[in-house]
């Protein structure tokens, strides 16, 4: 069987304390969570049953966030775009992280394998 996995791309390119940086990747898995949940129920169920496996990568900037987005929407491989509300330390809408999967870690891995962890 193959391994289930979440991914969360973080932007390097702007000014975040941890704390915030902290909530963005949570809200990231939380959305993307969502939408795994939604194209496919035994997928996300499988991912909670074992161990809910994380990976935080770093991006250098919402370019690469968009292009990540629009390449894992076009394989229907469930993911989340953050945007920042604006109420503390960045301008509203900032694009801040990418959350993907839970998914096939193969097919995830087809557009991260290039990534640094966090």
């Amino acid at each position: 069987m193959e391994e289930i996995k979440q991914v969360i791309l973080v932007r390097m390119d702007i000014e975040m304390g941890r704390g915030k940086l902290a909530a963005q990747v949570a809200h990231a898995s939380l959305m993307s969570y969502f939408s795994a949940e939604k194209i496919n129920k035994k997928v996300a169920q499988e991912w909670l049953s074992t161990g809910e496996k994380k990976i935080v990568l770093k991006v250098e900037d919402d370019k690469v966030l968009k292009k990540l987005f629009e390449a894992f929407k076009y394989k229907e491989i469930p993911c989340a775009l953050v945007s920042d509300a604006g109420h503390t330390q960045l301008p509203p809408g900032t694009i801040t992280a990418l959350g993907v999967g839970p998914w096939k870690d193969t097919e995830i891995d087809q557009f991260t394998k290039g990534f640094k962890l966090l």
